[in-house]
């Protein structure tokens, strides 16, 4: 997934590359103006196997980080301590930070997505800020609309600012999108924040996903993107 453009509408280079300036600009404005970006998440009917999928994904009970291995938590370890420089003015307190990073790639692994992306998406919805709602109501880091509690969590819309419940409510979610849509990231960001079909949204995503991408020789973060690895 690290070769994931912006997506474009404009099929000319010059489109091409107006579209990545403003997504850019834009992610970049929304992140230093404190902007929520969330849009109002359609609530879609489910069918009873897809509630029953998504409900055991997100559990019952607040999620605690429960790693399969001594392996995998030293990537996320390495991965986490990779990044913390970047996030120190967001959040400065070190503790804080780290768990914030640690949970971002446990939950993005065991949803089958690049951590990366996650952070982007992030960064996009809240300017990682843990108490964001929009003015639609979406809440917290991931701007999670409140339906999403009731129909596949525990009805309760006040457990959306837990940081690990909201970030594993964003990831199952995510990865529904992504699997709605066969795969296509484009149209997956679109109905995470209700413009489908419109390249704005995935654009300011794919932009802030950019910007965190490790140098060379940093750790990486494979994605695991099987069944298994949504335990």
């Amino acid at each position: 997934m690290d070769t994931f453009l912006p997506f474009a509408v404009d099929r000319r280079l010059s489109g091409r590359v107006r579209a990545w300036l403003t997504a850019a600009v834009c992610a970049v404005s929304a992140a230093a103006a404190g902007t929520a970006w969330a849009g109002a998440q359609l609530e879609e009917p489910l069918a009873d196997s897809v509630r029953s999928a998504l409900s055991a994904a997100i559990g019952r009970t607040e999620p605690v980080l429960v790693f399969a291995d001594a392996a995998q938590r030293q990537q996320c370890e390495g991965w986490a301590t990779s990044l913390e420089a970047k996030l120190l003015k967001r959040k400065p307190e070190e503790l804080v930070r780290r768990e914030f990073l640690q949970t971002v790639c446990y939950e993005a692994k065991r949803a089958g997505l690049e951590p990366g992306l996650v952070l982007g998406l992030i960064q996009v919805e809240s300017g990682f800020r843990k108490y964001a709602i929009s003015s639609v109501g979406a809440r917290g880091y991931m701007q999670i609309m409140p339906f999403w509690s009731r129909t596949i969590g525990t009805g309760d819309p006040a457990s959306l600012f837990h940081m690990q419940t909201n970030i594993r409510f964003g990831c199952v979610i995510l990865r529904h999108y992504l699997d709605m849509e066969r795969g296509n990231l484009f149209m997956a960001l679109g109905r995470y924040n209700g413009s489908r079909g419109r390249a704005e949204y995935p654009n300011m995503v794919t932009a802030a996903w950019r910007g965190w991408k490790l140098p060379e020789g940093g750790t990486q973060v494979a994605d695991a993107g099987t069944a298994a690895a949504r335990r």
